[in-house]
C-alpha cells in the first residue's frame, strides 16, 4: 500500500497518464484528475481558457479527498499563457480550493532549469506561433535566454499521436551550440525514454514538462523522482 500519494490535475485531453507514472518512485501513489472540457477552436483560445482557475475548483477538491500531499496542475501552456501574474494566481486558487501544496507545470520548470543551472535554452515546443510567443515572454521574464524556440504548430488532436522517436527528431533540430541545455514545453509530448540518450548524444541538458513537473511534485514531498541516466534527476 501507498504511504504517500500525490496528485496532477490534467487537462481534459491528457492521455500520458502512463508516462508520468514511470517518475513515481516505490510507496508513492498518483492521482490523476481532469480539467473540464475548454474551447478548442484554437490553440490560444484553449490554452488561454484553461488558465482560468475557475476549471481547477473540481479537480482540486476531488484529489484533496484523496488525500493526497501535493498538487501539480500539469499542463503547461495553461501556467504560461498568462505570465507571471497568471501562473502564480493558477496556484494561490489552488491553495484556496484545499490543496496542500501547490505547483504547476511552467513554475516547476523554471525551479528545474535554475537548479541545474541553466541559463541560455533551446526551446521545442508544439504550439501554434502566438502560445510560441507567450512561452519565449514567459522563459525570458524569469532570466533565461533562448539560443532558439523551434515550433513545430500541431493541433491539439496531433499531439497525443507524436511518438518518442518523433519528439527526438524535434529536439535534435531544435538544439544549438550556444544552448547549455534544451527544454521541451508540453505535457502532452511523450518525453521519458528519450531523455538520457539524448542527454548523452548533445551533451548537455534536456528538461521536458512532465519530467519537470513530477521532479517538483516528488521533491514537495520529500521523495524523489526516478529516471535513470536523466540529468535534472541526479544534480
Amino acid at each position: 500500500m501507498d504511504t504517500l500519494r500525490v496528485g496532477v490535475v490534467a487537462s481534459f485531453d491528457f492521455t500520458r497518464d502512463d508516462e508520468i507514472r514511470r517518475w513515481l518512485p516505490e510507496g508513492v501513489g498518483l492521482e490523476v484528475r481532469r480539467t473540464a472540457e475548454a474551447p478548442a477552436d484554437d490553440n490560444l483560445t484553449m490554452v488561454s481558457a484553461l488558465a482560468d482557475p475557475a476549471y481547477l475548483t473540481a479537480p482540486v477538491r476531488a484529489l484533496c479527498g484523496t488525500g493526497v500531499a501535493a498538487i501539480a496542475y500539469a499542463c503547461t501552456a495553461c501556467s504560461f499563457v498568462g505570465g507571471d501574474a497568471g501562473e502564480r494566481a493558477l496556484r494561490e486558487a489552488m491553495e484556496a480550493f484545499g490543496a496542500p501544496r501547490a505547483m504547476t507545470t511552467s513554475s516547476a520548470v523554471v525551479d528545474a532549469l535554475r537548479s541545474i543551472g541553466a541559463r541560455r535554452l533551446a526551446v521545442v515546443h508544439p504550439y501554434a506561433p502566438a502560445v510560441g510567443r507567450r512561452l519565449h515572454a514567459y522563459l525570458t521574464a524569469h532570466g533565461f535566454e533562448i539560443t532558439r524556440i523551434t515550433g513545430f504548430a500541431l493541433t491539439a488532436d496531433e499531439v497525443p499521436d507524436v511518438q518518442p522517436d518523433e519528439v527526438t527528431d524535434l529536439i535534435r533540430e531544435g538544439d544549438t551550440p550556444a544552448a547549455d541545455a534544451v527544454f521541451v514545453s508540453c505535457t502532452g509530448l511523450p518525453t521519458y525514454e528519450v531523455i538520457a540518450p539524448l542527454e548523452k548524444e548533445l551533451g548537455k541538458p534536456v528538461v521536458t514538462a512532465n519530467q519537470a513537473t513530477m521532479w517538483a511534485l516528488l521533491r514537495a514531498v520529500g521523495a524523489n523522482a526516478l529516471g535513470p541516466g536523466q540529468h535534472l534527476l541526479t544534480s
